[in-house]
């Protein structure tokens, strides 16, 4: 393991917030929001605040790569789409779980999708 990636998987597990950035699927273009995640054994998941909806979502299905940025620690990497509904519920469990009910509630309007990014 470098040590890059133990310092990003050392960050993940004290932020509650990191950078993503996806190419565009119209623009070709790089672009960047913070989001909010959940990091378990070497598991990053995404919840896509509108869903499937989400422009980023959307982004990330048309090319997968997905840079992660942990206050200025970042790495490359796949991200995966999650759409079964029970592995969906269990990421919203997982943000319930780290942020509280009330946020998600108040935050996010869609719960038919969300992404995984192994960080291994």
């Amino acid at each position: 393991m470098k040590k890059s990636e133990e310092t990003l998987k050392e960050r993940l597990e004290r932020y509650r917030q990191i950078k993503i950035s996806v190419i565009g699927r119209k623009s070709g273009k790089k672009s960047s929001r913070p989001v909010w995640f959940v990091f378990e054994d070497g598991k990053l998941y995404l919840l896509p605040v509108a869903g499937s909806e989400t422009q980023w979502y959307k982004n990330v299905r048309k090319n997968p790569t997905i840079w992660i940025d942990a206050r200025g620690v970042e790495g490359e990497f796949r991200a995966v789409p999650i759409t079964g509904a029970k592995a969906v519920k269990s990421v919203v469990e997982k943000f319930r779980e780290k942020y509280g009910a009330g946020d998600v509630k108040k935050y996010y309007s869609g719960f038919d999708v969300a992404v995984v990014v192994k960080l291994e």
